[in-house]
């Protein structure tokens, strides 16, 4: 039994949850003996005696202290030990016990530092006693033990290294001349002992060191037809691409072409150390791309894309990438020697995150490149990259969605693309600003010129999606303005087209859309939304609204504010004498503004309450002066306009009073039929009221005018050719951009392909070089040039030898059916 606890008890006692009874030991009396083997057995049965200290104390001289630490919630751990050990000893020690175990401690203190520090010097078999208590709390010696190991490693590998180097620095001329032997042997020999030098970081630096060393090893590989002196040489110049050093020495050693060579080889292993040595080139070393292009190793990587190892591939890909990233040439190469149909059957054949990444990065690159876009459309690129959308990794997620949408405005004729658009439809959810602006920009192409893929949307919800993105975006004009665009192109022109302009009133989405008129929505994204309220017009449904939301007076200001930058370029131009005479604002005609804004105006404008509003806002002075306008678009709708204004007599005599008659009567020869057919509409409605004469000479002016072709052109088919055919160039044709001063057309900031913006994108895998699509022109018309779709339907004017009827302006649409076949690359969406 311990002594202090056989004792009888003078001062307070403590009940301990586990049953014992634990008197404070600074209350105990206790004679010399007794507080040495109290002692003894509180130090060094419960810490080694070379232990840190953590769960020793002095014992206690003053009882105060431990009474007032005992009344404290939490019991001392010390004390707490100490009670443990008497509850499992049952007993103390004895004086001679003590100092055995003290004489063994003391005896054995060296061995269990060696054991600690310098396990390897000690014999075997040698057993040293431990003094560790538990074995989450190491003793101070274990403590010292892992630094002390660490200090006689370093030291260790100070002595080795040094013997490393200076091996090598001996080694070194005497292996270069055998590198150089005539006997392959004898070069055979020496690759492999170089290789397993270079295996080495000192001797590594000493070759490196040594540009004989390196230029015989590219000697060596390039002469030899022994595969192992090739794989040991291959594999040195791999030891060495890892330091900046090695690969500048190997491209000062002209080892790019000897590297490029090696891509040919059918050894698994040489392959390998050829291909991540030029990696490392390509990635570090300035002037390896112009060395490996030279090399012909661009048309070696392609070939390498039919091996079916993932982790090769995902580094020749990464090389195929490094290469053609701004540089056209390397891309017309990849494509000539087969590198998108490889790229896109690796898409859909593999699963391996990094390797999908680096070949969507190549894909993405590539889809800049005008004459790649189509090859990868044709290899099912599109149908390739929609199958990762769904994937874990957003950076393949986010690569594959960028080439989407370079690729999409080659795809406009693609049909089986159902997976795809619903994909995007929901990606428009996401909470990935990029991922949205990517969707919408996607799904803006894809809609342009193709009715099949605009049921599609349609069907799977896309009206709402975008009429949400809209809300959502905010003032980001990178994700509004494609999704407008969108659905302008979903209200227009298809099956569904109806259906689509209702559905946006219905998710409420014409509020917002006619706040988008005003500031601060730039003009690329005002002209896309004038576009979409000239569609949306065309549903009566949504004329109130569109009114009730202040529509009408904002289109005006917008048309003014145009026309005034207009007439200012041609004053600037007039005083210069230049020839340039388009004004540009954000990249944006203001000639196409005027056009627009007239054109949703003349939509409008078929609705009553709509004809009084526009009468009161004063523009049919500005409407008559843009008959005089040099832009025959311009004169076809601002007569569209006027026709419909002159439907009601107050605006027929505010047209005549305006002094419109001699400018229609001029634009009654104008080459343009619609220019011509709505002019003498306006001419007709005006005389309503005048004598029955000049009723008369009126209908024979107008019969000599419209009718100075073909008699019977205006009778062909059930209701004559479509007007929305007439003058029309499909958008392929360069007359087409020439006709509407369009700039070059490319991704904005954050990737619309829609965006007036004029940053050069192509650094970031963007194209800077896209084609202008419908999709970014006004559809009020479809006339040459025009980028608006079928206007409203004309009089039938009957035969030349008729009387002239212009009671019914939604009977036919007269067109020129030579131009019809035209009509299918033109979009009208808007």
């Amino acid at each position: 039994m311990s002594t202090y606890q056989q004792m009888p008890s003078t001062g307070n006692q403590r009940t301990m949850s586990g049953g014992g009874n634990y008197m404070d030991v600074g209350e105990m009396p206790m004679d010399k003996n007794q507080q040495t083997m109290m002692w003894t057995q509180h130090q060094y049965m419960a810490d080694s005696g070379i232990q840190s200290g953590a769960t020793t104390q002095a014992p206690s001289i003053s009882s105060k202290g431990h009474a007032d630490e005992m009344e404290d919630d939490s019991m001392d751990t010390s004390r707490m030990q100490m009670f443990e050990w008497d509850q499992n000893f049952g007993q103390g020690f004895t004086q001679e016990q003590v100092d055995e175990m003290n004489q063994q401690l003391n005896q054995t203190r060296s061995q269990r530092v060696r054991a600690a520090m310098f396990p390897e010097t000690l014999e075997e078999g040698m057993q040293i006693p431990s003094t560790q208590i538990h074995p989450s709390e190491p003793t101070a010696v274990q403590r010292l033990a892992e630094p002390s190991q660490m200090l006689k490693h370093a030291v260790v590998n100070l002595i080795n290294y040094q013997d490393d180097a200076d091996l090598a620095t001996r080694a070194i001329p005497e292996l270069t001349k055998l590198l150089n032997d005539e006997d392959q042997v004898v070069v055979s020999q020496a690759a492999m002992m170089v290789h397993q030098l270079s295996k080495k970081e000192a001797s590594r630096h000493a070759i490196m060191n040594s540009p004989q060393m390196i230029a015989a090893l590219v000697r060596a590989m390039s002469n030899t037809n022994d595969v192992e002196t090739t794989r040991c040489a291959a594999g040195t110049l791999h030891n060495l691409s890892h330091h900046r050093q090695g690969l500048l020495a190997i491209f000062k050693s002209g080892g790019i072409p000897a590297l490029v060579k090696l891509l040919s080889s059918p050894v698994e292993s040489v392959l390998f150390y050829a291909i991540t040595t030029l990696h490392n080139l390509l990635l570090h070393q300035e002037g390896a791309k112009m060395a490996v292009r030279l090399a012909g190793g661009l048309q070696k990587m392609v070939a390498l894309l039919q091996r079916n190892n993932v982790k090769f591939l995902a580094i020749t890909t990464d090389c195929l990438q490094i290469l053609a990233y701004g540089n056209q040439e390397s891309k017309l190469i990849i494509l000539a020697s087969g590198g998108p149909a490889e790229l896109v059957r690796i898409m859909r054949s593999y699963t391996y995150e990094k390797l999908l990444w680096t070949t969507s990065r190549v894909l993405k690159v590539l889809s800049v490149c005008p004459s790649n876009k189509p090859a990868i459309v044709e290899s099912g690129g599109l149908q390739a990259l929609a199958m990762h959308l769904g994937h874990q990794s957003q950076r393949l997620v986010q690569n594959c969605l960028w080439t989407l949408r370079n690729l999409s405005d080659a795809a406009t004729k693609t049909d089986t693309l159902e997976n795809l658009l619903q994909l995007l439809t929901q990606l428009l959810s996401s909470n990935d600003i990029n991922v949205v602006t990517c969707a919408a920009g996607i799904l803006s192409n894809l809609t342009c010129n193709n009715q099949r893929n605009k049921i599609t949307v349609c069907q799977v919800g896309g009206i709402e999606a975008l009429v949400r993105t809209i809300m959502q975006a905010g003032d980001r004009e990178e994700i509004t303005e494609p999704a407008v665009c969108a659905l302008r192109h979903l209200t227009s022109r298809h099956p569904e087209a109806e259906m689509a302009q209702n559905a946006v009133r219905l998710h409420y989405g014409l509020p917002i859309l006619v706040k988008l008129l005003h500031p601060p929505s730039r003009w690329p994204l005002i002209k896309a939304v004038v576009g979409l309220i000239r569609n949306l017009a065309l549903c009566p449904a949504n004329h109130a609204p569109l009114r009730e939301h202040g529509a009408l007076p904002r289109i005006v200001q917008l048309l003014i504010r145009a026309h005034q930058d207009t007439q200012r370029q041609r004053a600037s131009v007039a005083s210069n004498g230049s020839q340039t005479g388009s004004s540009y604002v954000d990249g944006v005609r203001m000639e196409e503004i005027v056009e627009g804004t007239v054109g949703a105006l003349h939509i409008l404008a078929r609705e009553a309450h709509n004809r009084a509003i526009i009468r009161g806002l004063n523009c049919i002075p500005l409407f008559v002066q843009l008959l005089y306008s040099p832009i025959e678009n311009i004169q076809r709708v601002a007569a569209g306009v006027l026709c419909e204004l002159a439907a009601d007599k107050e605006g027929a005599e505010m047209i005549e009073q305006e002094g419109a008659t001699a400018p229609l009567t001029e634009l009654l020869h104008s080459r343009n039929e619609g220019v011509a057919t709505y002019a003498a509409a306006v001419l007709f409605r005006m005389s309503e009221d005048k004598p029955q004469d000049y009723k008369k000479r009126l209908s024979v002016e107008l019969t000599s005018s419209l009718f100075r072709g073909d008699p019977m052109a205006w009778n062909e088919g059930p209701g004559g050719p479509g007007f929305e055919d007439v003058g029309m160039l499909g958008v392929d044709e360069p007359q087409y951009r020439d006709s509407m001063g369009y700039p070059p057309a490319h991704h904005g900031s954050q990737g619309s392909i829609h965006s007036g913006s004029h940053h050069d994108m192509s650094r970031s895998g963007f194209d800077p070089h896209m084609p202008v699509d419908a999709m970014q022109g006004l559809d009020v018309g479809s006339h040459q040039g025009s980028n608006y779709g079928p206007m409203d339907q004309l009089p039938d004017l009957g035969t030349p030898s008729a009387e002239l009827n212009f009671e019914n302006l939604d009977s036919i649409t007269p067109g020129d059916p030579n131009q019809m076949a035209a009509a299918a690359w033109f979009d009208t969406d808007l």
